[in-house]
């Protein structure tokens, strides 16, 4: 066999299930190994959807997503999706092509040195320089990709290499021992909460990385702690479990900060400082960090450090705990919240659909499994903020890196891995536009799912943030094609809907179809200033 079967080889050998990427000429002998394989091959129309959907399909099963490319213009495509992936920490394995050694060290045809510029975005990266360390470096950018905290490798192929003949097999892959904390730290954890007035937990996207969401329900249960989640904790709890109070993401003083400012104690629990800064509390309060990896160094996140498997030392905290804390100031604090939510559904706009209605509409037609994907933009604070989560990964937010375009590659991703779920695709019209050639991936696919794109002309949420600082908004208008026509030349079902009931009727139909449904709901984002004016004004009950 040659370098590239052997690599192929080794991919099957670690349970690779789909490589997203497109074709090149340096990457040839690389596809006609894969043509040759049961790995499921995905041609994307962009690069940067190919690492999209592999940084989906980390996030959904938490085993490394595969995507590749040729070298030059093909890798530096895919850069934002690796950087996703590395600050979303979903594990991504990226594959280039690079230039046969004989041109590298001169000036030559689309070359450039990717491992130099993947070096800052991944855990680790490799050249296959010699065919025999194949089966070592497919081996390791696999164990490092899934290891905590997650996020992307990268290994280089170049094409001299690629057809040497080479032997050698798979490496074995060996389950890593999880680790726990020593019974004194615990007991020393479950002494600091006990001795605690008013807890307040913070899951994140840690809980679901770790399968820990049981433990976590089984830990606020028993312990009668309420729990808050960050937008990509979102479903770590049950969206509707009383101890269950909101979800934290915001950047400013909001109804949660109520329950934040009132705790003595936050437990925080797979919880990522990239996704909220712990500036938004007071660094004087007690922090335990619950976590696989020791806390990052802040100096508003000064913790005491239970480190290990999150769901192990969640048990071990559970099987000490012998009291239960008074949650009725958070029960209360959930009224304002719920309250606040139904006010600003209320809201009626002259110039288009409340953007709360459309997600209300998504909540209200959906099954407690079915899947949501939020793109970057002002949709996705209202869809952190106020929509329900009742299952781990039943949302999928880019809360780290936050790119814009994620939506729609991995909305094919979530139907790949589960037909048999709704899925729907929330995006802006900015990113709609960002990945819209990847509709053609879908439908080569023959997939069917949801987009509903919250259409205000222009970079809502930067618009927002410029009219909150400024008083006025500059460089976000946009000029968008016709949807329903684009729609059409794809062969999608399309709808241009501008009130609630045209919506609901629309989105209800778009479940029941056997195709791709896309639905231009015009939004009017003038409430985003009713909330900012609220979030000024907040007081909390006493």
């Amino acid at each position: 066999m040659n370098t590239a079967e052997l690599m192929i080889s080794c991919l099957e050998n670690e349970g690779a299930r789909f490589c997203f990427g497109l074709p090149g000429e340096e990457n040839l002998e690389f596809l006609n190994a894969l043509s040759q394989s049961k790995i499921k091959t995905i041609i994307t129309r962009d690069e940067r959807g190919a690492a999209f959907m592999a940084n989906a399909y980390g996030r959904f099963t938490l085993e490394p997503g595969v995507c590749f490319s040729t070298l030059g213009p093909g890798a530096t495509n895919l850069v934002t999706g690796i950087a996703d992936a590395q600050l979303d920490f979903a594990p991504v394995v990226a594959i280039t092509a690079q230039a046969s050694s004989l041109r590298r060290h001169k000036e030559s045809h689309q070359y450039i040195d990717i491992l130099s510029m993947l070096r800052a975005i991944t855990k680790w990266n490799v050249r296959i320089d010699r065919p025999e360390i194949t089966p070592e470096s497919v081996r390791k950018a696999f164990k490092l990709a899934v290891s905590e905290k997650p996020g992307a490798t990268h290994i280089e192929l170049p094409e001299d290499i690629a057809v040497m003949d080479v032997e050698g097999n798979p490496l074995n892959i060996k389950k890593t021992n999880k680790t726990i904390s020593s019974i004194k730290t615990i007991k020393k954890a479950v002494e600091i909460i006990r001795d605690s007035n008013m807890p307040i937990i913070i899951a994140g996207h840690g809980v679901i990385r770790s399968r820990a969401s049981q433990n976590l329900r089984t830990f606020a249960e028993k312990s009668g702690i309420p729990v808050v989640t960050t937008f990509m904790g979102m479903g770590a709890i049950e969206g509707d479990h009383k101890l269950f109070v909101s979800n934290i993401g915001l950047q400013s003083r909001d109804f949660i900060q109520c329950g934040i400012d009132r705790a003595d104690l936050i437990i925080a629990v797979g919880y990522d400082t990239v996704e909220f800064s712990p500036k938004w509390w007071d660094g004087t309060k007690k922090l335990i960090h619950i976590d696989n990896n020791p806390s990052e160094v802040d100096t508003n996140y000064s913790a005491f450090e239970v480190l290990g498997d999150i769901s192990e030392n969640l048990n071990q905290i559970i099987s000490y705990v012998d009291f239960t804390k008074d949650y009725s100031y958070c029960l209360r604090l959930k009224d304002d919240i719920q309250n606040d939510i139904e006010e600003l559904l209320g809201f009626k706009c002259k110039n288009g659909i409340n953007p709360l209605a459309v997600i209300n509409t998504i909540r209200d037609n959906t099954k407690r499994d079915d899947i949501l994907i939020s793109d970057v933009g002002a949709h996705k604070i209202w869809i952190g903020r106020c929509y329900k989560a009742y299952e781990p990964n039943s949302v999928l937010i880019s809360n780290g890196f936050a790119a814009m375009g994620i939506a729609l590659p991995s909305a094919i991703t979530a139907k790949l891995l589960y037909p048999q779920k709704n899925v729907v695709c929330a995006v802006g019209d900015g990113g709609f536009l960002m990945s819209i050639g990847e509709i053609e991936t879908a439908k080569r696919l023959n997939l069917k799912f949801t987009i509903v794109i919250f259409n205000d002309n222009g970079y809502g949420l930067i618009r927002w943030k410029q009219q909150n600082r400024y008083k006025k908004d500059f460089f976000v208008d946009l000029t968008n094609p016709d949807f329903l026509k684009i729609a059409q030349a794809f062969g999608c079902d399309g709808y241009i809907v501008d009130t609630e009931e045209d919506l609901r009727s629309a989105f209800k139909t778009s479940l029941n179809s056997n195709n791709i449904s896309i639905i231009d709901c015009r939004v009017d984002y003038s409430i985003n200033k009713i909330l900012t004016e609220r979030l000024g004004k907040i007081v909390c009950r006493i």
